[in-house]
């Protein structure tokens, strides 16, 4: 079993939470959905586990601190 933590692209977001584009970066600006990681100059993605966290409970979904 692999520990690696998969990166989703916004199209699988989009697909998998059923929210808009712009309906996603409010709430993020909100705080009140997961935050994107740049994996690139140009690209973005977000931890496959902190979306099925907001999936779990969207209306009390808190970004949690990473573990150092």
């Amino acid at each position: 079993m692999s520990n690696t933590e998969r990166i989703i692209r916004l199209k699988t977001v989009l697909d998998r939470t059923g929210l808009s584009r712009s309906t996603i970066y409010r709430k993020i600006a909100e705080g009140t959905f997961p935050s994107q990681v740049k994996i690139s100059v140009h690209g973005a993605g977000w931890h496959e586990s902190a979306i099925n966290r907001w999936i779990a409970d969207p209306a009390h979904y808190c970004e949690e601190e990473p573990a150092e």
